[in-house]
C-alpha cells in the first residue's frame, strides 16, 4: 500500500525555494514563529552539493525546523522522514529528525517519542543523510511508533549542540515505505500496524477494529505479545495468532472467518479458556451456527460453566452446533462431587417445592436430591435463599412431612444448569471424555430440540446426560455410544445412569448403552424408544439384574421397539407422583407399547422379568400394554417368566385390567408362557356337569381370569351313556380362591376336550 498513490496525499514538503513562510522555528503548528522572518536563516540559491537550500547559523542548543503542513498518520502506512545536511562553518553540532504529534482535536499527544536517533556532523562540508520512520505500530525498526492517538503530524529536524555554527538542509522528505514492513504482494496486515500494544495492559480493541477494517479481505496476524480486548468484539477477517488475547470474562470476541476450536485455543493460550470464549461467541447471535473442533481434543480444567460465560443468556433458540472433536475432563479439584445434608419439608400439594430447607444456602442447582420418600433422578433446579425453599424436577413419592434429606452435584463437562431456556443446540461427533473424572452433559432447565448425534460417552463418573427440569422436551439422541464408569462392578453395585428425562416426546434411538445401573430413568411421555442396544449383565453366575429402562410415568404412550434388551429390564412405576394411590381423577399405567424386540439374559437368577410394574401406591391398574412380536431367550439357566408386579410397595388392581395384549412373541428358556389371550386345553375324563382348569399362571403379571374370549370344542362332547352331545358352556371367570380359574357349566353331565383363550383383562 502506498497512501501517496492510493489517497493522492503529497507527503513531501515543498522545496525552501518556495518560501520559509510554511517552516516553522518550533513546532510547526499554527501560529508558531517561522523562518521566513528570522535573521539568522535564509535561502543559498546555489549550493554546489544541493543547488538552492536552506541555511541557518545556529543560536540556541536545539534549532528545530518543522513543516507546518499536517502530515496523516494513517494505521497501517510507515512514513520515513529524511534530510540532508552539511556544516559549512563554526562549531560542529548534531542532527537529528524529529517531530510533533497531534490528536483530533489538534492538542499535543503526550508521552510519545518524537526525535529520532542524532547523528554527529564531524566534517565541514560532508553531507550527512538523516532519516526516521514513523508510524502507528510499534514494529522493529519503526522510530517513532505514535500509536493510534496521533492522526497527524508536523516533521523536520533539530539541530543540537554548540552553537555559532552555519548549517545548510538541501531538503525535508517524507516518503511512504508501507511496503518496507508489510510487502504488497502479501494478503495480510499485522494488528501492530493500526496501533496495537500487545502489553497486556493497553486496550487494543480499537487497533483490532482498524486492522479488521484494513484486511479488506486478506486476514490479520497477531504477532507475539499479551493483547488486552476490553468491549465486544466481532473481527469479520480470517486471522491467526502468535500472541494470545486476554479479557474480562463478560467480553464476547466473535472471529466469524477464523470460527472455530483451534483459533480460540491459539487466540487465548489455553484449552478451557478457548473453549469457554467460543463457546460465548457461539451463544452471542454470531453469524456462525456451529463450533468445529477441528478434530482436536480439548483437554478441559474445570466444567463449562454456561451460565458464568454468559451471564445475560436468559433465552436461546436458534440452531447451534458444536461439532468433530473430543471433550476431555483433566483431574483435578474442580471436578470434586459437592455434597450438603439439610432437613426440609415436603407438602403434595405443592408437588414441586421443598419448603423450610435449613441449610439451602449451601445446596447448589443442579444437586440430586436423596432421601427417604425420593424417586430416582430428581433434581434441584432452583433455589431461594431468602424464603429457604427449593424447586424439585418432580414431585416425592413419600408424602407429607418434614424429612432429612442428602444432596450431591456432579460436575459436567458441560453444565447449563444456569441458563434459564436453551433450544435448538446440537452436539454431532463429539467425543465426551468423562474418563471417571466428569459427568456429561447437564442440560439447561427450560428447552427444547436438543440433539446429540454420532456422539461417544465414555466412563461418566456419575451422569452421562441430565436433565434438571423440563430442557429435555423433543431430547434427541441418535446412534451414540455410552460406556458406564461401572463396568467392572456387579449390577447390583452399579450407580451410573446415562440418561435421565422429565419432559415428553424423546427419540432414543440406535445407540449403545454398556452396563449403567440404568440407561434411562423417564417421566413424561410421547417417547420413542427404538433400534438401541442396552446390556448390563456382569460374570457372577446366577446374577442379579436391574432396570435398564425405567418409565416414572404412568400413562406414558411410548412406544419401544426394535431394541436388544440385554439382561436389564423395563420397569414401570409412578415414583415421581406426590399422590401415589390411585384417585380416579387420573390416568393409571397405560399406553406402552414393545413390539419387535430381542429380551435376553443368561446367568441370571430365576426370577429375573424383563418387565416389571412397581406400583408406588394402592389402587392403580393397567389400562393399555401391547407386547406384540418380541422374543425372550434365557440362556445358561432358565427364567420363570417374562413379567412380574414388584409388590414391595402395593399391588395392582387386578378387577380393573383393561386392553392388554401379548401376542406373537417367542420364548425360549422361560417356563412360563405368558400370552393375553393365553390359549388353554382342557380335558375332561369323567362325565361332570362342572369343568375348572388348573390355576393359570401364563396370563400376563399372574392377573384374574378376568373373561374368556372363546371355547372351542377339540373332540366331540359325549354324555355319561357315550352318546354325542352338542352343547355350549356358561362360563364363570374369576373362579379360585386366587381368581386365576375359569369353571365351565354344561346342562349335563358330559366328557371331552376343549380350547378356551382366557384373559385377564376385559377391554372397554
Amino acid at each position: 500500500m502506498n497512501i501517496a498513490i492510493t489517497n493522492g496525499l503529497l507527503l513531501t514538503p515543498p522545496a525552501f525555494r518556495a518560501g520559509l513562510g510554511v517552516w516553522s522555528r518550533s513546532d510547526g503548528t499554527s501560529g508558531s514563529p517561522t523562518w521566513a522572518d528570522a535573521g539568522n536563516a535564509g535561502i543559498v540559491p546555489a549550493d554546489q552539493d544541493f543547488g538552492p537550500c536552506f541555511e541557518v547559523v545556529k543560536q540556541q542548543t536545539t534549532t528545530s525546523l518543522r513543516f507546518m503542513g499536517e502530515t496523516p498518520m494513517i494505521p497501517g502506512v510507515y512514513l520515513r522522514v529524511s534530510a540532508r545536511v552539511k556544516i559549512v562553518a563554526g562549531p560542529l553540532a548534531s542532527v537529528r529528525i524529529a517531530g510533533w504529534a497531534g490528536d483530533g482535536s489538534r492538542n499535543a499527544v503526550a508521552g510519545l517519542v518524537t526525535a529520532g536517533t542524532t547523528v554527529a556532523l564531524r566534517n565541514y562540508g560532508e553531507v550527512v543523510e538523516v532519516s526516521a520512520i514513523v508510524g502507528v505500530g510499534n514494529r522493529p525498526g519503526v522510530d517513532l511508533p505514535w500509536g493510534t492517538r496521533a492522526v497527524y503530524g508536523h516533521f523536520g529536524l533539530d539541530l543540537v549542540g554548540a552553537n555559532g555554527g552555519a548549517f545548510r538542509v538541501e531538503s525535508i522528505r517524507i516518503d511512504d515505505i508501507t511496503a518496507a514492513f508489510v510487502p504488497s504482494l502479501l494478503d495480510w496486515v499485522d494488528v501492530r500496524d493500526f496501533g496495537a500494544v500487545g502489553d497486556g495492559v493497553t486496550n487494543d480493541r480499537a487497533a483490532f477494529l482498524a486492522a479488521d477494517q484494513a484486511a479488506a479481505g486478506g486476514s490479520i496476524v497477531v504477532p507475539a505479545g499479551t493483547f488486552f480486548i476490553s468491549g465486544d468484539l466481532s473481527i469479520n477477517s480470517r486471522i491467526r495468532f502468535k500472541g494470545r488475547l486476554t479479557t474480562p470474562p463478560s467480553t464476547r470476541v466473535s472471529l466469524l472467518r477464523s470460527f472455530d476450536f483451534p483459533t480460540y485455543a491459539d487466540a487465548f493460550g489455553d484449552e478451557t479458556l478457548g473453549m469457554k470464549k467460543a463457546l460465548q461467541a457461539l451463544l452471542g447471535y454470531t453469524d456462525h451456527i456451529s463450533l468445529d473442533l477441528g478434530g482436536r481434543r480439548v483437554d478441559l480444567d474445570e466444567p463449562l460453566m454456561l451460565a458464568e460465560l454468559a451471564p445475560t443468556l436468559e433465552g436461546f433458540a436458534n440452531r447451534r452446533v458444536i461439532q468433530n472433536g473430543s471433550i476431555q475432563a483433566k483431574p483435578g479439584p474442580a471436578w470434586q462431587t459437592g455434597r450438603a445434608t439439610s432437613p426440609g419439608t415436603y407438602n403434595p400439594a405443592q408437588p414441586y417445592l421443598l419448603s423450610n430447607v435449613a441449610n439451602v444456602a449451601a445446596i447448589e442447582v443442579g444437586s440430586r436430591i436423596i432421601g427417604s420418600g425420593v424417586g430416582r433422578e430428581v433434581y434441584v433446579n432452583a433455589k431461594n435463599v431468602a424464603q429457604g425453599t427449593l424447586s424439585l424436577s418432580q414431585p416425592l413419592y413419600g408424602g407429607a412431612g418434614t424429612r432429612q434429606y442428602s444432596f450431591e452435584r456432579y460436575r459436567y463437562l458441560f453444565d447449563f444448569s444456569g441458563v434459564r431456556e436453551l433450544s435448538r443446540l446440537n452436539f454431532s461427533k463429539v467425543d465426551f471424555g468423562c474418563d471417571r473424572i466428569s459427568s456429561g452433559v447437564m442440560l439447561p432447565q427450560q428447552g427444547e430440540m436438543i440433539q446429540f448425534a454420532d456422539c461417544y460417552f465414555t466412563r461418566p463418573m456419575d451422569r452421562a446426560i441430565t436433565s434438571i427440569g423440563r430442557g429435555c422436551q423433543d431430547l434427541l439422541v441418535d446412534n451414540c455410544q455410552f460406556i458406564s464408569n461401572d463396568l467392572d462392578l456387579p449390577a447390583q453395585q452399579r450407580t451410573t445412569v446415562a440418561i435421565n428425562v422429565n419432559a415428553n416426546d424423546i427419540k432414543i434411538r440406535n445407540n449403545r448403552f454398556v452396563r449403567f445401573a440404568h440407561f434411562m430413568v423417564a417421566n413424561g411421555g410421547g417417547h420413542i424408544i427404538s433400534g438401541n442396544h442396552w446390556f448390563q449383565g456382569d460374570g457372577s453366575g446366577q446374577g442379579l439384574r436391574y432396570a435398564g429402562l425405567v418409565l416414572t410415568q404412568p400413562n406414558v404412550q411410548t412406544t419401544v421397539s426394535g431394541n436388544y434388551i440385554d439382561n436389564a429390564s423395563i420397569e414401570w412405576t409412578n415414583e415421581h407422583s406426590a399422590i401415589p394411590n390411585f384417585t380416579g381423577s387420573e390416568f393409571s399405567f397405560g399406553g406402552l407399547t414393545l413390539t419387535g424386540n430381542t429380551f435376553l439374559c443368561s446367568n441370571t437368577v430365576a426370577w429375573f422379568t424383563w418387565i416389571t410394574v412397581k406400583p408406588y401406591g394402592s389402587g392403580h391398574f393397567i389400562q393399555g400394554l401391547n407386547v406384540v412380536g418380541n422374543v425372550f431367550k434365557a440362556l445358561y439357566g432358565n427364567v420363570e417368566r417374562i413379567d412380574r408386579v414388584d409388590t414391595s410397595i402395593a399391588d395392582l388392581n387386578y378387577n380393573s385390567m383393561r386392553n392388554l395384549q401379548f401376542e406373537a412373541n417367542t420364548f425360549n428358556g422361560i417356563n412360563t408362557y405368558v400370552s393375553n389371550p393365553l390359549m388353554i386345553q382342557l380335558t375332561q375324563n369323567t362325565a361332570t356337569a362342572t369343568w375348572t382348569t388348573p390355576v393359570l399362571t401364563g396370563l400376563p403379571f399372574q392377573g384374574w381370569a378376568r373373561s374368556v374370549q372363546s371355547v372351542v370344542t377339540e373332540v366331540a362332547l359325549q354324555s355319561t351313556s357315550g352318546a354325542r352331545v352338542d352343547a355350549t358352556p356358561t362360563v364363570v371367570p374369576d373362579s379360585g380362591t386366587s381368581k386365576r380359574q375359569i369353571r365351565l357349566t354344561w346342562s349335563q353331565p358330559l366328557r371331552g376336550r376343549v380350547c378356551i383363550y382366557a384373559r385377564m383383562d376385559r377391554p372397554q
